[in-house]
């Protein structure tokens, strides 16, 4: 069980640490404000997307294809920030 806490935990990090930076650059950078807030809400609709999904896994392989997943789009919301950043 502290597999699937350490991953939620992890998820939900995540997509703080996404909106923090997004706010952010609402703050600074007033004209990229309708691009941070689309990446908002990517990230809260992927939170939703992976919390359903661990709630409905019935198996270790189906929880290593989340964590694939959570992977994928962590190196994805890195690149879409560093984006945000240009």
């Amino acid at each position: 069980m502290a597999n699937k806490r350490i991953l939620k935990r992890n998820i939900n990090e995540m997509v703080f640490d996404v909106v923090e930076e997004c706010f952010f650059f609402e703050m600074t950078a007033p004209d990229k404000a309708d691009r941070s807030a689309k990446l908002i809400d990517e990230a809260a609709e992927f939170q939703d997307q992976m919390l359903t999904k661990m709630h409905q896994a019935k198996g270790k392989a189906e929880y290593r294809t989340i964590v694939t997943e959570v992977e994928a789009k962590a190196n994805y919301f890195v690149a879409a920030l560093n984006a945000l950043n240009n």
